[in-house]
């Protein structure tokens, strides 16, 4: 009995890990993300497929029944695979879901993703880091967890880009919180459904950004990397 904890990528299924792939089509059932393409789930075309995803606002599943789902599986199957949007250590709450598999006594076995933070602003061709401009890069959660007992985010970051993952619900409270350490026309690029056919990109400042109608899933890049991209699409 194993649990493939399995990056599924930035979105565009092609993007996911040729191990990863291998561990779709042994599994016996299928534990899946909503940002996990459902391309993927061809692979696995004879295991059961169980749905847990979650959205802002929507949680089709806690994550604690998401991790009474895999204890319960990784108990009564030889090969379940939990696919996962991104890589599963990157803001996929993978950690939770190995500790549960661990105090149950189930084995696991993690397979990387690429992660949106850095595989979706690189596939359009904007460096998140590079030589003159950037480097040191910092990716930041925009939506930190409310029951904790106290914030982690402040916003007061060094590094020279900033990447914000989950970060649209909270846009306006956290560009204004940004604004008080770094410089208001500071470029921001916002990709929307980044890899996929419907791709959207925007492109703002700090200041601005919060106005403008942004949809999920999408990533914030923050700094004068940005300007790069912008120059190379023009």
């Amino acid at each position: 009995m194993t649990v493939y904890l399995v990056g599924a990528g930035p979105g565009d299924p092609e993007l996911i890990t040729l191990k990863g792939i291998n561990a779709l089509k042994k599994a016996d059932t299928i534990i899946y993300d909503n940002l996990a393409n459902e391309e993927l789930l061809k692979y696995g075309f004879n295991a059961k497929k169980i749905y847990v995803g979650k959205k802002a606002g929507k949680h089709y599943k806690r994550q604690e029944e998401i991790n009474e789902i895999l204890v319960e599986e990784g108990k009564n199957n030889s090969n379940i695979v939990r696919l996962k949007g991104g890589d599963p250590f990157v803001f996929g709450r993978g950690g939770e879901e190995i500790l549960a598999l661990m105090n149950n006594n189930i084995s696991f076995e993690v397979i990387p993703g690429i992660t949106s933070a850095i595989g979706i602003p690189t596939s359009l061709g904007l460096p998140v880091s590079h030589r003159s401009l950037s480097t040191s890069f910092t990716i930041i959660t925009g939506h930190e967890d409310p029951k904790k007992k106290f914030k982690q985010v402040n916003w007061d970051y060094t590094a020279d880009t900033l990447i914000v993952l989950m970060g649209v619900g909270n846009i306006k409270e956290n560009m204004k919180e940004l604004m008080k350490y770094r410089d208001a026309n500071t470029p921001v690029c916002v990709i929307e459904n980044g890899t996929l056919p419907n791709e959207k990109i925007i492109f703002e400042t700090i200041s601005n950004v919060a106005d403008k109608e942004i949809d999920t899933p999408s990533i914030l890049i923050v700094g004068e990397v940005v300007n790069i991209y912008r120059n190379i699409k023009k």
